[in-house]
């Protein structure tokens, strides 16, 4: 009579638990990064939308002695290495930002951002900016009313 095998022997399990060791050591570390790198450029994206925000608020807020209004200019050229924030009036550097990532960053329509006094966006400004990093890619967008919103595609 044959003897049915019911249980695992303990050589079998200890490559059972061998290939699962293997196969976590080759999958954690580049779920890690992936993770790391989604999130370094998604931080980026959400910096340069609360900046472009920013520059229309100060553009609003500063209408009644600034008819020019302000804007967000893109500095180092492509890839871009940061941006400043100018009163076009008095062409007075309000901040500067910089990038803290290795991001691939172009900027479709040009590399100035403009805000006229009601919050709009200036004729001739740029409309679009595209954050990628390789991984993922963010798309900020400034309507003729001068909303900023950003888009992960």
């Amino acid at each position: 009579m044959a003897k049915n095998k019911t249980a695992l022997s303990l050589i079998e399990l200890i490559i059972f638990v061998l290939f699962l060791g293997i196969f976590a050591a080759i999958s954690v570390p580049k779920m890690t990064f992936f993770i790391i790198s989604k999130q370094k450029a998604e931080t980026f994206a959400n910096q340069v939308v609360t900046d472009l925000r920013r520059t229309r608020r100060l553009a609003i807020s500063d209408a009644a002695t600034n008819t020019d209004g302000y804007e967000l200019n893109m500095t180092g050229g492509g890839p871009y290495t940061g941006y400043e924030i100018v009163n076009i009036n008095t062409s007075t550097t309000i901040t500067n930002g910089t990038f803290s990532i290795d991001s691939d960053i172009t900027c479709n329509g040009g590399a100035n951002f403009q805000f006229g006094p009601l919050g709009n966006r200036k004729p001739g400004s740029a409309t679009q900016l595209t954050v990628t990093d390789g991984v993922k890619t963010f798309t900020i967008d400034i309507t003729l009313i001068g909303m900023v919103k950003c888009v992960e595609s």
